[in-house]
């Protein structure tokens, strides 16, 4: 009997001792994040967010790589790695609700929303108009007057062209108001942290952005918020003075999601990996505490659950799209 549990505790111990030389084999040998925009911007957070806890909760070794591959708002990133890096398991690319938006109109060449692996969702944040701290515009109808009055001499920042998620913002607002979305004058950046860099230096008048993005120069004191795209007022202490579009009579949602996608060759077992990887983070209470850091709020997908919500997703923005004229 003691010789068969002995036998049975080794077995055990050496099934354990596999399961964890597969673990540690499976390891990417040189992970890297890709941040498809300059630094500075919501895909720069959500890969450093990644960066950090991964390497908190001991599942990397070392910390992966951020690296930044800007154009299109992420459509360069996708085609590179769909057509130059399809098997690389090491590289994560960051996505946002915006980057399904532009898959919706085909922005992203030839390549659709089945194109990649679809890994992760990891927070949300929500959509938002900002001005600088100084701006005369004091409240969101502030700015939709001026807008009524002449939408020409009001510039707006936003990360992309016609179309982007950041315009599709400022567009439902002045679909509210009665206003031609097509006659609103808009500067073309590449994401947040451009936007920052315009507001601030004078060069444009408003930024179509997200609250994630706006916070660190809010806290600074150098920008104000006109109105936050979430349902009620966002309960954290920072952010609880920013109201809603909703409560000042504009009744818009915007949340943005964010996450990661693999190459579309990546194996199952690699794939499964880094599933399983993400799985542990968003379970974890010290993930959730960097997620909070980062001003972004829970929202966790993974696996299969991830790409059904995407593939809806881009069906729902195709919808809206067609009713902005954007797309047939």
């Amino acid at each position: 009997m003691d010789f068969s549990l002995r036998n049975l505790a080794l077995t055990a111990g050496c099934m354990l001792f596999a399961g964890q030389l597969l673990a540690a084999s499976a390891e990417p040998k040189r992970p890297e994040c890709i941040a498809p925009a300059s630094p500075g911007g919501g895909f720069d957070l959500t890969c450093k967010l990644a960066q950090s806890a991964l390497v908190n909760e001991k599942i990397l070794t070392k910390p992966m790589r951020v690296t930044y591959m800007p154009g299109g708002v992420g459509a360069v990133a996708y085609n590179a790695v769909v057509a130059q890096r399809p098997a690389d398991a090491g590289t994560l690319v960051a996505w946002s609700s915006g980057s399904l938006l532009n898959l919706a109109q085909g922005k992203f060449g030839r390549f659709d929303e089945s194109a990649v692996r679809w890994l992760a969702a990891v927070g949300t944040s929500y959509g938002a108009i900002a001005v600088k701290s100084d701006s005369p515009y004091k409240t969101l109808d502030d700015l939709v007057q001026a807008l009524k009055k002449d939408p020409s001499k009001v510039v707006i920042g936003s990360g992309g062209t016609v179309g982007s998620q950041d315009w599709m913002q400022t567009a439902l607002i002045a679909k509210a108001a009665g206003i031609n979305p097509r006659d609103l004058r808009y500067v073309a950046l590449e994401g947040g942290g451009e936007i920052a860099t315009a507001l601030l230096g004078g060069h444009i008048q408003v930024g179509s952005t997200d609250i994630s993005d706006s916070m660190p120069h809010i806290q600074a004191g150098d920008m104000r918020l006109l109105a936050v795209f979430s349902e009620q007022r966002l309960d954290e202490p920072e952010m609880k003075g920013i109201p809603t579009a909703k409560e000042q009579g504009y009744d818009i949602v915007w949340p943005v999601v964010r996450g990661f996608y693999l190459g579309p060759k990546v194996s199952d077992e690699e794939y499964a990996w880094w599933k399983n990887a993400f799985d542990k983070l968003l379970a974890s209470e010290e993930f959730a505490k960097l997620r909070d850091q980062r001003e972004l709020f829970p929202f966790a997908l993974t696996g299969p659950e991830l790409d059904t919500y995407v593939k809806k997703q881009v069906a729902d923005y195709k919808t809206l799209a067609k009713e902005f004229g954007l797309i047939q």
